[in-house]
């Protein structure tokens, strides 16, 4: 992941907020971003399509995504319906709840980054 000044990083989750609070009219917690960035990586935005065990899935494959940017998580396929399958390649490092909440966070602003969703 690319080294960024920490002032830039915090300005660029705090767009990530407001683009997300603008685009969904609430302001979203780190599941709400990963269940948006998991309806993205399928190709469907529409909430209500969505069951709650598809709700799962759908942070299962953010996550996914995001942290294959670390190589943590390697793309295997999809499968008939478009589900996207992956592959666990390294597994994290033991870390407290707040580390591990601070390392999600710095992966979901590489998605937006490397996504040029921004």
């Amino acid at each position: 992941m690319e080294n960024k000044p920490e002032l830039d990083r915090k300005q660029i989750w705090q767009d990530i907020i407001a683009f997300i609070e603008t685009r969904f009219g609430k302001r979203p917690d780190l599941d709400a971003l990963l269940f948006i960035i998991g309806m993205r990586e399928l190709g469907n935005l529409n909430e209500s399509n969505f069951k709650k065990d598809d709700k799962v899935s759908l942070m299962h494959i953010a996550t996914c995504k995001i942290l294959s940017y670390s190589d943590h998580y390697e793309l295997i396929g999809t499968d008939d319906d478009g589900w996207p399958h992956w592959k666990l390649k390294n597994p994290l490092p033991d870390m407290a709840l707040l580390e591990q909440e601070t390392y999600i966070r710095e992966h979901i602003i590489e998605y937006f980054i490397n996504e040029q969703i921004l």
